[in-house]
């Protein structure tokens, strides 16, 4: 149906917001399935998630994951975090145009003065809330979003400090409205974006790219295990998958929870790297040569 970005500085009463959003979605439609993805859902920390922009990144990268993979035309998904950079934005915007939704974002338009003193009464409160310096670093980092650019575009603000966060408020009934209005051939106030060709192949590319990595992983996690249970190679340490790949260095044996671990961490490590880079490769070999690389370096000589 549809992919609400939340949008605002630090303690800008986003998530009130999403909550009230979604009271007044499950009023107005009764069947209507709405799920709020946050960092909290994915068990992720405030301070944890911000420290540094490396993790920063990741964060990014996890959320955007989650999204790509709840996106879907019978169900309504708030994005409740900072979204505070407008590349970030366009990203998710380019996921419900893949998915053929409607999108839109909420901005909670909060001054960063009231921003502040939120946090550090949540801080006395002993609520989740930010360390100063990653307050202080994420307010002056914050992009604004601008109704002219696509991605940012319908924007709802909502102005916590002249009204009141609540499910009545004028904005988020508005919002409401956009939501679930039904649209035919004459519906012009509302969008839906529209897949492209180069959209649905990118989609289709990458998810083609991921079952060919996870298929020849577990080939290879196969090999090591019946190597050496087998004692093949390791006299010398090494196993050999076959021609023009790689051997595989082992200085001690390696159990298959081991391996397992290994390998799920090497295809999230994989996916991650595909969202701001190029896709998997799309081959085996390429996606064993990988692998193997990757075993070397953390278990091998």
């Amino acid at each position: 149906m549809a992919l609400v970005v939340m949008c605002g500085q630090p303690c800008s009463g986003k998530s009130e917001a999403a909550a009230c959003l979604t009271a007044a979605l499950h009023s107005s439609v009764a069947d209507v399935t709405v799920r709020i993805i946050d960092e909290s859902s994915l068990h992720l920390g405030r301070n944890d998630s911000y420290k540094d922009m490396v993790v920063e990144k990741n964060l990014r990268g996890v959320l955007r994951s989650e999204v790509d993979r709840s996106v879907s035309r019978d169900s309504i998904i708030i994005v409740d975090s900072l979204n505070n950079i407008k590349g970030y934005r366009y990203e998710l915007w380019c996921l419900a145009r893949a998915s053929g939704i409607r999108y839109c974002v909420f901005f909670c338009d909060t001054e960063v003065d009231h921003c502040r003193e939120w946090n550090v009464k949540r801080q006395e409160k002993g609520e989740p809330s930010y360390d100063s310096n990653i307050f202080e670093d994420l307010v002056r980092r914050f992009e604004r979003p601008d109704r002219r650019s696509r991605w940012d575009s319908p924007l709802f603000e909502l102005v916590p400090s002249r009204e009141e966060i609540v499910e009545s408020s004028p904005v988020i009934a508005e919002a409401v409205s956009y939501l679930t209005k039904k649209v035919d051939s004459k519906t012009r106030d509302v969008k839906v974006l529209q897949p492209t060709i180069a959209t649905q192949s990118v989609r289709t590319t990458e998810a083609n790219s991921l079952y060919e990595m996870d298929k020849a992983t577990q080939e290879v996690v196969s090999a090591i295990v019946e190597a050496q249970s087998c004692g093949l190679g390791l006299a010398m340490n090494k196993i050999t998958l076959g021609p023009n790949l790689p051997t595989i260095n082992l200085q001690r044996s390696v159990g298959l929870p081991e391996l397992r671990s290994l390998r799920r961490t090497f295809i999230k490590l994989a996916g991650q790297y595909s969202l701001s880079g190029p896709p998997p490769p799309t081959d085996a070999d390429s996606s064993k040569r990988m692998f193997v690389d990757y075993l070397n370096r953390e278990i091998g000589g």
